[in-house]
């Protein structure tokens, strides 16, 4: 309960008494500054409440933004993981090529040129 909701409680209710007594004592003056109170007292302690509901989705909000920036911390974290995993797997894979290729000098050539051969092949022009 904040400061604007305890003034406009009292508010509300020093114009309930005020519109109490103005009728009791047949004074039409007092009866309509309690009502006029009344009204006033309830506006501030709605906007009372209001602030209060403000303040608490803010928090919210703040709080919510701090999990997202969390999860995304988590999930850049683990997008490294994986393209590093994927780095150190294309190297070791290419590395392992270049020793068969080296090993295997004649069987590479012709591969390679096999390879040659079938993309000339679809690549030539159909007469």
């Amino acid at each position: 309960m904040n400061r604007d909701q305890i003034r406009g409680a009292s508010r509300h209710l020093k114009g309930r008494a005020q519109t109490a007594f103005g009728g009791l004592g047949g004074d039409p003056v007092r009866q309509v500054r309690g009502a006029v109170n009344q009204v006033a007292g309830g506006a501030q302690y709605a906007y009372g409440r209001a602030r209060d509901r403000a303040e608490d989705l803010a928090e919210e909000g703040h709080h919510l933004a701090h999990e997202a920036r969390e999860r995304a911390d988590h999930l850049i974290d683990e997008g490294r993981h994986y393209a590093d995993e994927a780095r150190r797997r294309v190297t070791t894979h290419g590395q392992r090529a270049i020793r068969y290729a080296d090993a295997n000098r004649t069987t590479t050539l012709l591969a390679f040129v096999g390879v040659a051969f079938a993309l000339g092949w679809i690549a030539r022009s159909a007469r």
